[in-house]
């Protein structure tokens, strides 16, 4: 038989994902031999530090690491994300009970949106946003209820006036260091969040994907270190970015003891675990790899430092961010009116220069690019010397 459109009813609810323009444009160019400078997918391209590959080598060669593992985790590594958290945040995790591992942060928060959400609940979420913590409601069937995530007096009022609407919301997410506009918060907003989520009886999910990816003086606060946060909500983090591990795809969720019992439950249905290496190399990143995480960190600040004084001197003047690896750059004035998505191709078809759409993260989010600190500092002089074909 045929099988139409109305078989996928979920489809029909996913907006179309505006980055496939983009990278059709920049493959097309790269089949023809044209040298584009990506900075488009946040996709690191630092190599794992040795130690844990070395790590994952030893372990794959024994046998009883091929067979299924724990779809929670193995206990070392639930006892590794319980001294991390212990050891950076001084916060204590009971590693049986607040604590899980997921196959990176997406598949956590997916799952967990499936665990808590019946059709048309209410999540509230950020505008702009990582695209996964809106598209992860609306696979679960729940609706969206968007606020502001620019600014921290914005972003509470907004949250706010989402909060007093019917139907009342049943989780809030929240991100810092934000992907994509870099924003940041102290702990401060953590605890005003805390008091709001008492308040109106809702679950948080803070994703922390960004926590070491931070500059200068800045520290980012983990959403736990709040009083109450464990009330009522949790946190995930990924070891892509820090630990130059994202292909490998493994992360946890921390905090709140049913919301953590609910995902358990879920993804004990779902899958039988990472691959026991992988879960093995990742308590050794955890355990063993400061030193290497700073590296990692200054040579996104010396990239964004190149990025911002390159790009200036071309005429592009961009606010610089205090964490993650991206640049959220308003469009130069010149351009503005084009809108995100048709500058984004101009980039690539005259400059060579592959960015993220801000439309491509949110209504909100119109008016900017993302810049993926992943090119080195000689691609992005390279990129800012071909900027000024723009005459910004």
């Amino acid at each position: 038989m045929s099988i139409n459109s109305n078989y996928f009813s979920l489809l029909s609810k996913l907006p179309p994902y505006v980055f496939s323009v983009v990278n059709d444009l920049k493959y097309k160019a790269r089949r023809n031999g044209e040298d584009i400078i990506d900075f488009g997918m946040g996709n690191p391209d630092q190599s794992t530090p040795k130690h844990i590959v070395e790590k994952l080598l030893e372990s794959s060669a024994q046998g009883k690491n091929h067979r299924y593992s724990l779809s929670a985790g193995l206990p070392k590594l639930k006892l590794a994300i319980s001294d991390w958290y212990r050891r950076n945040y001084d916060v204590d995790i009971d590693s049986e009970k607040e604590t899980i591992v997921t196959i990176g942060s997406k598949e956590g928060l997916s799952h967990l949106m499936i665990a808590m959400l019946s059709p048309g609940e209410v999540v509230m979420v950020p505008d702009p946003c990582y695209p996964i913590h809106s598209f992860s409601v609306l696979i679960a069937r729940g609706d969206i209820r968007s606020y502001d995530s620019f600014s921290e007096n914005l972003m509470i009022k907004s949250i706010e006036d989402g909060l007093s609407k019917s139907p009342k919301p049943k989780a809030l997410i929240i991100s810092f260091p934000s992907n994509p506009t870099t924003q940041t918060v102290d702990l401060s907003f953590f605890e005003r969040i805390v008091a709001l989520a008492k308040k109106h009886k809702i679950v948080v999910i803070h994703d922390f994907a960004y926590a070491d990816i931070c500059f200068g003086s800045y520290k980012a606060p983990s959403f736990l270190q709040a009083a109450g946060a464990k009330d009522v909500g949790v946190e995930s983090f990924s070891l892509s970015k820090s630990y130059n591990m994202a292909g490998w795809r493994v992360g946890f969720m921390s905090g709140n003891e049913e919301v953590i019992s609910a995902l358990r439950r879920v993804k004990s249905y779902l899958d039988y675990g990472i691959f026991q290496p992988i879960q093995i190399s990742a308590i050794t990143a955890l355990n063993e790899t400061k030193d290497c995480v700073n590296e990692i960190s200054n040579t996104y600040e010396s990239r964004r430092n190149r990025l911002i004084e390159s790009f200036g001197n071309s005429g592009w003047e961009i606010d610089k961010p205090d964490a993650t690896m991206f640049i959220w750059a308003k469009i130069p004035e010149k351009y503005r009116e084009m809108g995100s998505l048709e500058f984004s191709k101009k980039l690539i078809t005259d400059c060579k220069i592959a960015a993220s759409p801000g439309i491509g993260f949110g209504k909100n989010g119109e008016g900017y690019v993302r810049f993926a600190l992943i090119e080195n500092e000689q691609r992005i002089l390279q990129a800012a010397r071909s900027l000024k074909k723009l005459e910004l």
